[in-house]
C-alpha cells in the first residue's frame, strides 16, 4: 500500500506540469486583456505599455512560461495583478471557508444519502421507498443555481428563518443553505447508489447465512449489507468532495460565500492570470490527494481489496 501511495504521489509531477502548461496557454488564448481590465475605461497606450512592462507581460511567451514554471517549482504562485498580494496568501485565507462549506455539505450528503438509500432498499414501506427515490431523481436533475435560489426564496424570504447570503463568521445559520444546496445532488446520487448496492447485497448468500444464524435484522443490515454497499459510495464521495474543495463556484457565488470558488470567479472576470493559474494548480493537487485517499480507503472498508487493483 505504501508503494502504491508513493507511485500515485510521483504522478503529481507530470499531472501538475500538464495542468500548469494548459492553464498558462489558456490565459493567452481566451479573449480579454488583463492590463485593460485593470486600467478600466480611461487609459492611454503609454500607460498600458508601462503596465505591461511592470507585470512582465511584454516579454516573449516562452520566457514568461519558463518564469512561471520556475516560480511553481519554488512553490511561489506569484502576485495578483489587481491587488499585488501574494496568491498563496490569498488562497490560505479563503480555502478554510471553502473547506468548511465542503465538509458540511459532504456530511449532509453522506448521512442523508446512505439513510435514504438504505430505507428505500429495505422495502418495508413500498410507498415510502418510491417517494424517496422520486426525491433523489429530482435531486440529480435539479441545477445547483435553481435549487439555491429556491432555498433562498423559501427559507430567507418567505419563512425568514435563515439569512439569504454571506459568511457571518462561519455561523451555522449562514452555513445551512449553501451546504444544503451543495450537497443535494451528491445526496441524491449516493441514495440511488446505496439502494442499488443494498439490493444486490441483500440477495447474496452471506446475508442469508447471517439470517439463518439468527442474527438480528439491524446487525445484518449494518455489519454485512452496509459495509459491502459502501464501496461505490466512497468513490462518489471522493470525486464530489474533491470538486467541493476545488471551489464550489456556483454555490459560493449564489450565496456570497467568500471562499476559493468565488475568488477564482472574480479573478476570471478581471483577467487576473496569477490568481487563476495558482488557484487551479492548488485545486489540481487537492483533487489528486483526495482521490488517492479514496483509493487507499477501499482496503480499509473491504480487506479483500488490495491497493493497486488487487483481487477481491
Amino acid at each position: 500500500m505504501y508503494r502504491y501511495a508513493l507511485r500515485r504521489l510521483a504522478l503529481l509531477v507530470p499531472i501538475l506540469l500538464g495542468v500548469a502548461t494548459i492553464t498558462f496557454l489558456l490565459m493567452y488564448v481566451v479573449p480579454g486583456d488583463p492590463v485593460r481590465a485593470i486600467a478600466g475605461e480611461r487609459y492611454d497606450e503609454a500607460t498600458l505599455e508601462a503596465m505591461r512592462a511592470e507585470l512582465g507581460l511584454d516579454r516573449p511567451l516562452l520566457v514568461q512560461y519558463a518564469d512561471f514554471l520556475g516560480r511553481v517549482a519554488r512553490f511561489d504562485l506569484g502576485r495578483s495583478f489587481v491587488t499585488r498580494r501574494p496568491v498563496a496568501e490569498a488562497i490560505r485565507e479563503r480555502f478554510p471557508r471553502t473547506a468548511l462549506l465542503a465538509g458540511s455539505a459532504m456530511l449532509i450528503a453522506v448521512f442523508g444519502g446512505v439513510a435514504i438509500g438504505a430505507l428505500a432498499a429495505w422495502g418495508r414501506a413500498p410507498a415510502v421507498s418510491r417517494a424517496l427515490m422520486a426525491v433523489s431523481l429530482v435531486g440529480v436533475s435539479m441545477p445547483v443555481f435553481w435549487l439555491g435560489l429556491l432555498l433562498i426564496y423559501v427559507f430567507a424570504i418567505v419563512l425568514r428563518i435563515l439569512p439569504p447570503s454571506g459568511f457571518g463568521g462561519g455561523s451555522p445559520a449562514h452555513l445551512v443553505l449553501p451546504a444544503l444546496t451543495l450537497s443535494f445532488a451528491s445526496m441524491a446520487t449516493i441514495a440511488r447508489v446505496t439502494r442499488s448496492g443494498f439490493l444486490d447485497a441483500l440477495g447474496e448468500d452471506y446475508v442469508r447465512t447471517a439470517r439463518a444464524k439468527g442474527l438480528g435484522e439491524r446487525v445484518v443490515l449494518v455489519k454485512h449489507v452496509l459495509r459491502n454497499a459502501l464501496i461505490p459510495v466512497v468513490t462518489i464521495v471522493g470525486t464530489d468532495f474533491g470538486s467541493y474543495l476545488s471551489g464550489s463556484v456556483l454555490t459560493e457565488s449564489i450565496f456570497g460565500w467568500p471562499g476559493l470558488g468565488r475568488y477564482v470567479v472574480q479573478a476570471i472576470m478581471k483577467r487576473d492570470f496569477p490568481v487563476i493559474q495558482g488557484a487551479i494548480l492548488f485545486m489540481a493537487v487537492l483533487f489528486v490527494l483526495v482521490n488517492l485517499a479514496v483509493d487507499l480507503s477501499y482496503g480499509l472498508i473491504d480487506p479483500r481489496i488490495r491497493a493497486g487493483g488487487g483481487e477481491r
